[in-house]
């Protein structure tokens, strides 16, 4: 499991990836909001996806749009 601190909307959150190798998917959670989401290696419109799940927990627009791309970069580069 890795530990990535994001900085988005003037806060730091702790967002955790856990990556499955053996079956290819991830499981990624910030607590801080209460949000956690699993994904295959070959989901389709998978930030989209991000974004709009992300966006249904307290936090702005933006701020959303921010975690979704660094979570996507970040799953692409593991």
């Amino acid at each position: 499991m890795k530990i990535r601190k994001s900085f988005a909307g003037g806060r730091e959150r702790k967002v955790f990836i856990y990556e499955n190798k053996k079956e290819e998917y991830f499981m990624v959670a910030i607590p801080d909001i209460g949000w956690s989401i699993d994904f295959t290696y070959e989901s389709d419109m998978l930030k989209e996806k991000l974004e709009h799940s992300i966006s249904s927990n307290r936090i702005t627009v933006e701020e959303s749009t921010e975690l979704a791309s660094r979570i996507y970069n970040w799953t692409r580069e593991m």
